[in-house]
């Protein structure tokens, strides 16, 4: 296992000895030590160490913590204060809210290496907990998402832009709402408030913009976490059912036009055996085409079948040629 490197900072020279000879002591290594907050920033970025001592007596309180803050934001590395102060105030203003985010003076070789060690060991843990998120996020074929209360996006998985073809910095630059079809914002908003509101969305269906103009139909569970005032949402791209959906009612549709039509045929219908009209509900005659035609979407088109042609055309035409 590799060394672990330790920042040092503080002005106070004993403690400074203090510390050095107790984290040699404990097989810790290093990785520099500075006498101001501005210094310390600046060696952060310069050594990378694996975690920082503050003396928090470093210039001000606000200096040290500022400093702390900073580095924090930056890499996300622990922080441990080096303090003679430990009532509540101080260390609400010091932003110090873990158990195992100070040290007392005078300083002791076994309290400092249990603190040491218990915040590198949180520190992995919450380190292979954000990358195992991370992972999950970026294989997850379905759409994830952080949406704070304002109605902008925090965070997205790469199945978004594999759907919609906007990029997640598009996304997450305009308001959520701005990519819904304007026929589903409303109800889309009302959701929104439900959820705010401390509901969950279920089963929730609206519309995307895809960056080619198009739109593709999400199915949404969310629900919320007041504290963090975020929604956290996960979406599956349902165009394709919604596609069928349509094709079948089509296809529904017209064979249930077609039953009908073969019911209205099936129907007895009274035929003259003479001239061959049909007689309707009503009691008036029809010929047979225009009876079919007004009962039916069929429609006629004329021709002479091989008898007639024999019967009827042929022998006409040898009337006309003798006469």
């Amino acid at each position: 296992m590799a060394v672990r490197r330790i920042q040092i900072a503080a002005a106070d020279v004993a403690l400074v000895r203090t510390l050095e000879s107790a984290l040699t002591r404990a097989a810790y290594a290093i990785a520099g030590v500075t006498s101001t907050a501005r210094e310390l920033v600046e060696s952060v970025e310069r050594t990378a160490p694996d975690l920082v001592l503050i003396d928090l007596s470093l210039g001000s309180h606000t200096e040290a913590t500022d400093a702390a803050s900073e580095i924090r934001r930056r890499w996300p590395i622990p922080v441990i204060f080096v303090t003679s102060e430990t009532d509540d105030e101080m260390l609400r203003r010091a932003g110090i809210v873990e158990p195992f985010g100070y040290i007392t003076k005078p300083v002791t070789d076994r309290e400092l290496r249990i603190n040491l060690e218990l915040a590198l060991c949180k520190y992995e843990r919450a380190k292979h907990a954000h990358e195992l998120e991370d992972r999950f996020f970026s294989i997850n074929i379905d759409l994830l998402c952080f949406l704070d209360f304002n109605g902008h996006f925090k965070r997205l998985n790469p199945a978004w832009e594999r759907t919609l073809g906007f990029t997640r910095q598009e996304l997450m630059s305009r308001p959520f709402i701005e990519f819904v079809h304007p026929d589903d914002r409303e109800r889309t908003l009302a959701q929104n408030r439900a959820v705010r509101g401390g509901g969950k969305a279920l089963g929730f269906e609206n519309r995307y913009l895809c960056k080619d103009g198009s739109y593709r139909w999400l199915l949404w569970n969310a629900a919320p976490d007041s504290d963090e005032h975020v929604i956290y949402s996960v979406a599956r791209d349902i165009t394709a059912h919604k596609e069928a959906e349509v094709e079948r009612d089509r296809l529904v549709a017209e064979l249930q036009a077609a039953l009908a039509e073969v019911r209205e045929l099936q129907e007895f219908l009274p035929i003259c055996s003479y001239c061959r009209k049909i007689r309707d509900d009503e009691n008036f005659w029809h010929s047979v085409e225009s009876y079919i035609t007004a009962h039916t979407k069929s429609h006629f088109s004329h021709g002479i079948c091989p008898d007639c042609y024999t019967k009827e055309f042929e022998e006409e035409l040898g009337a006309r040629e003798s006469a």
